[in-house]
């Protein structure tokens, strides 16, 4: 089973039309395009009945983590699909994540069944259990991704389409859902390994675009419960 444990740092920004293209223009010279470059990212979000991870996050903690699973496109029950502990502490990210089937991801939600030697599985059970979490919501964006081409470990995100649902919460079922946003938005995200490079932070400088506090599943369920974002 292939499982993968990393840490770095996470940036989001919250962008117009324009501003998003005049970003994408000002910042060509210095990235490519990456490997998925366009693609369509569903998520499971798993919370307790009274929604208690969510409601932490929200209260933005030194530390907070959430459990989801991820997938890329609309899968089958033969198609793989990733399993996620995601932390943050102090601004910094850590992913705990294992890769297995849908089928395999049933069978570990409805049977408890999992490879019991797959140490970073280990781990997303006990916190699975510890929390008595269960699928809340689906979350699901269309995402344009870049990578820097000099800088390793750059990678900047362009998500589009913010759309959710808290009905048929099954990946398979496609990636329909209600839209978050009212006028076009993108949500950029600067992930890196350390600090921005100088280009980059001297382009958002000089345009003005500052970071912003955006969780999708935080802000969908502020939306939902009447919460002012």
């Amino acid at each position: 089973m292939y499982s993968k444990n990393f840490k770095r740092i996470e940036k989001k920004y919250l962008l117009t039309e324009e501003e998003k293209k005049e970003i994408l223009k000002r910042i060509s010279p210095y990235i490519e395009k990456d490997k998925y470059h366009e693609t369509t990212i569903g998520n499971i979000y798993f919370d307790t009945e009274h929604d208690d991870l969510i409601i932490r996050s929200i209260e933005k903690p030194l530390f907070k983590e959430k459990i989801r699973v991820r997938c890329y496109g609309t899968p089958t029950l033969e198609d793989e699909v990733f399993l996620e502990l995601k932390s943050k502490y102090r601004g910094v990210v850590g992913k705990r994540r294992v890769k297995l089937t849908l089928e395999e991801l049933y069978d570990f939600i409805d049977n408890d069944k999992y490879d019991k030697n797959n140490q970073i599985m280990k781990e997303i059970a006990y916190h699975y259990k510890h929390y008595q979490v269960y699928p809340k919501i689906y979350v699901a964006y269309d995402r344009k991704s870049y990578k820097g081409i000099e800088e390793d470990g750059l990678r900047i995100t362009f998500d589009s389409h913010l759309r959710s649902r808290r009905v048929d919460l099954k990946l398979e079922s496609g990636d329909y859902g209600d839209e978050y946003f009212e006028t076009p938005k993108y949500i950029m995200e600067i992930k890196t390994l350390g600090s921005l490079p100088l280009w980059f932070t001297k382009i958002l400088t000089e345009l003005k675009i500052y970071p912003k506090s955006f969780s999708k599943y935080g802000n969908i369920y502020k939306k939902e419960s009447g919460v002012k974002c």
